[in-house]
């Protein structure tokens, strides 16, 4: 019995991957004295594309689905994600344990964050369709 699957595996990576990207390029453009807000956005824009990019080629291997489709639903997906999931899961922990350590309420978000994307990528964003149901016509009834 596996213990994660060979897709679970290349998300984990690619989730490493676009954290470091974004982390490093917030680092470098605050460094470089560009704005925390503007910094933030840069990095997490660039984290997303590159999350969207990796995902839809390497994670899910959905390069035959319509790309406009998928990039709205993963970035729809994501943003409710990171600003509704996330931020619900930082109130109820911080709500359920006051006082607790800042850091323990956000990895809380960022986990449940991940199960929400990897099932919402795999189920509706980069989803398989069997090339039958695409290609098959829909047989027409007829009553006589």
């Amino acid at each position: 019995m596996k213990l994660i699957s060979a897709t679970q595996l290349r998300f984990g990576l690619v989730g490493v991957a676009n954290t470091l990207v974004d982390a490093l390029g917030y680092a470098l453009l605050v460094t470089l004295g560009v704005p925390l807000f503007v910094a933030n956005f840069l990095s997490t824009t660039t984290g997303m594309l590159l999350s969207f990019t990796l995902n839809r080629n390497f994670t899910f291997r959905a390069k035959d689905g319509d790309v406009r489709r998928q990039a709205l639903l993963f970035f729809g997906v994501t943003a409710f994600g990171l600003w509704v999931v996330q931020a619900a899961i930082i109130f109820a922990v911080t709500s359920a344990f006051p006082g607790v350590n800042v850091l323990i309420p956000k990895f809380a978000g960022i986990a449940v964050g991940l199960v929400w994307n990897y099932v919402l990528y795999n189920k509706v964003v980069f989803r398989h369709r069997p090339a039958s149901a695409v290609e098959t016509p829909v047989a027409e009834v007829t009553h006589d």
